[in-house]
């Protein structure tokens, strides 16, 4: 049993940050490896978190559908379960970066205002 959303997810995100070492990626693509077709391709190969959001949400609807085709008595039911549980919190986790990505551009953006309007700079019209 294998958690590949979620080993996808972390691929998407060290593309997205740039982080991460080689061996890391290499390990990881090896746990994929006959896995790599939809959302998991699309979480591996993304490189923006529009990309990883889009692919994480498809990640989840087949996923909630595998466990809704399951038995409650079937030995990996509740393993699977947790897997759901665990990529939602991801995807939650993806929204905090958007949103704190967002707030730092916005603080860029009125520390520029701000600059200006401190020190104005005069046109030499």
């Amino acid at each position: 049993m294998s958690c590949h959303e979620i080993e996808a997810l972390r691929l998407g995100l060290m593309n997205v940050f740039g982080v991460g070492d080689d061996s890391d990626r290499e390990h990881a693509k090896t746990e994929l490896e006959g896995h790599l077709e939809g959302p998991i391709e699309g979480l591996v190969e993304a490189k923006s978190l529009t990309e990883i959001e889009r692919h994480l949400d498809a990640a989840l609807v087949d996923l909630e559908e595998e466990v809704a085709r399951m038995d409650s008595d079937d030995p990996e039911y509740d393993y699977t379960r947790g897997r759901l549980l665990e990529v939602r919190n991801g995807e939650r986790a993806v929204k905090r970066l958007r949103k704190q990505g967002e707030g730092v551009v916005d603080g860029l953006g009125e520390a520029h205002d701000l600059l200006h309007e401190t020190f104005p700079i005069e046109d030499d019209e």
